[in-house]
């Protein structure tokens, strides 16, 4: 898959979807859908331009949603979804600034040289999201473009978005998250070194490297892991602030991985939560929080197995 940054050139037409495309849910597959069906009927690449970070990131950073994905985890989602091309625009102030007749202008007709535009409903766009799928539309006629909106995709008898996915998870109902995604939520990253308490107590322990500080679900998970020898590993994961340890902890997402003992430092795995076992508590001491993991351990299996 080729990735693209800055401000777009391409050397051949192409035909674009646009969005944030965090956690890239069924709503945004069934876009990608389209898109490529359409990019062969006019002949263009099909691409997806996105934007890092996230806009509410930039002007409310305290109000700006969990983020579902990281960058490269929506690369790596968008890659296993055939996706050919995806152009990362950097999202700054000054981008923010350009006017919705602009954006159309520089970034879809110059930039990109598209030929069709797929975006969602809701879409707005532009300085103060003054553009919408009108003007879309109006300046596409203009430029030699055709503009298409995609009306909603509902999963569980609820609109298909962003939002649904985080108040799933926020809610430990995995279920639903993987309904409205269209596979089981997956946090992925690298494995680091860590305090090698989970060593000393018995239950050693992966640490996965988090890109951002506020992920969007908390708790002790069943969970498979991908990116070993065997496919679907099975195991147990913490993803919290571990209050037990650490009095002011950051969040770190630790898997025990069952039967397995080699060492997989700096190798990327990938975490696939299934079930929630429980919140996150503060024990007493080590022996409590020893015998709860016992506990998660074995109705971990249980669930896994059957």
């Amino acid at each position: 898959m080729l990735m693209t940054h800055g401000w777009p050139r391409s050397s051949r037409p192409t035909a674009v979807t646009i969005g944030n495309f965090d956690g890239i849910h069924l709503g945004h597959q069934a876009m990608l859908a389209r898109l490529t069906a359409q990019a062969a009927a006019v002949g263009g690449a099909p691409t997806v331009l996105t934007f890092e970070p996230h806009p509410r990131e930039i002007f409310t950073p305290q109000d700006a949603p969990t983020r579902l994905t990281s960058l490269r985890e929506k690369l790596e989602i968008l890659r296993r979804l055939g996706v050919a091309h995806v152009h990362v625009c950097r999202f700054t102030r000054s981008f923010a600034a350009l006017s919705a007749e602009a954006f159309v202008q520089r970034i879809l007709a110059q930039g990109l040289r598209t030929r069709y535009v797929l975006v969602g409903d809701d879409f707005r766009f532009g300085a103060r999201r003054a553009g919408d799928f009108a003007l879309l539309r109006e300046m596409g006629g203009q430029l030699g473009f055709q503009a298409e909106a995609l009306p909603t995709v509902e999963a569980c008898g609820q609109r298909a978005s962003s939002s649904a996915v985080r108040e799933a998870l926020a809610a430990g109902d995995m279920a639903t998250a993987a309904q409205l995604l269209g596979r089981p939520y997956s946090i992925s990253g690298r494995v680091i070194g860590g305090d090698r308490l989970g060593r000393r107590i018995g239950y050693p322990t992966a640490n996965i490297q988090l890109k951002h500080n506020r992920p969007p679900l908390k708790g002790i998970f069943a969970v498979r892991v991908q990116g070993l020898e065997r496919a679907d590993w099975p195991g147990v994961a913490s993803l919290g602030t571990r209050p037990t340890v650490h009095a002011h902890g950051r969040p770190t997402l630790e898997v025990h991985l069952f039967g397995f003992s080699r060492s997989i430092y700096r190798q990327h795995l990938r975490v696939e939560f299934l079930h929630k076992l429980r919140d996150e508590a503060k024990f007493p001491n080590l022996e409590t929080l020893i015998a709860q993991i016992d506990v998660d351990a074995r109705q971990a299996r249980e669930l896994l197995n059957a």
